[in-house]
């Protein structure tokens, strides 16, 4: 018996996913349309159309138009800047695989606080202001300072090396010793060379202590 009812099952088991995929290609429907102003009925661009709880949707082109494949019973939002959002459900009832509509959006009017703008009460507290007040730094000033000699001691100097820098000066380090071995490395004390740079360090005040 049970033998029986097993292949009973497996003839069964096309049938009922042909049903399940006849089923769920009913439910698909091409969802286009034009959105448009409801005072003057002009088309309008990139309107967000989003099928609501999915993250999946569309936006209309130039003229508002827009097409997107949905299910029967989606939601769909309609938002843009400017515009009060709408929400359009898709009939379940629905005949056929296609629905269009013309949605209308009216304006979303935000109205800010007032703003009143009164004069300095005199001329000398106007002067006053006007020069102690601070203007931000513009893109080339800011450039400026970044690249200022004093900045990039002071960057070089507190900012810790990476792993390249590190390595480097690891590799130079051995590269020098392995190039004096066998001899003694010779002494900068007698080279004027050495001696410029630790003068002009001393003026730039390298060796102060920053405590």
């Amino acid at each position: 018996m049970k033998k029986i009812v097993l292949y009973v099952l497996l003839l069964a088991a096309p049938f009922a996913g042909h049903a399940q995929f006849d089923k769920l290609k009913d439910s698909v429907v091409q969802f286009y349309g034009i959105v448009m102003t409801a005072d003057s009925l002009r088309g309008i661009p990139a309107v967000s159309i989003v099928v609501k709880g999915q993250n999946r949707g569309t936006i209309s082109n130039d003229q508002g138009v827009f097409s997107i494949v949905v299910l029967k019973g989606d939601k769909i939002e309609f938002t843009s800047v400017g515009y009060k959002p709408k929400l359009y459900e898709i009939p379940r009832d629905l005949t056929g695989n296609q629905w269009s509509i013309l949605q209308l959006m009216v304006t979303d009017t935000m109205y800010l606080p007032a703003t009143v703008i009164k004069p300095r009460p005199t001329r000398e507290q106007f002067e006053r202001d006007f020069v102690n007040t601070r203007v931000p730094d513009d893109e080339i000033e800011i450039a400026r300072q970044n690249t200022d000699a004093a900045k990039r001691r002071l960057l070089a100097r507190s900012l810790p090396t990476d792993a390249k820098e590190a390595a480097n000066y690891y590799l130079n380090q051995k590269a020098k010793s392995y190039y004096y071995q066998g001899q003694a490395p010779p002494q900068n004390i007698f080279n004027p060379l050495a001696w410029a740079d630790f003068i002009q360090a001393w003026k730039r005040g390298d060796f102060k202590n920053n405590n």
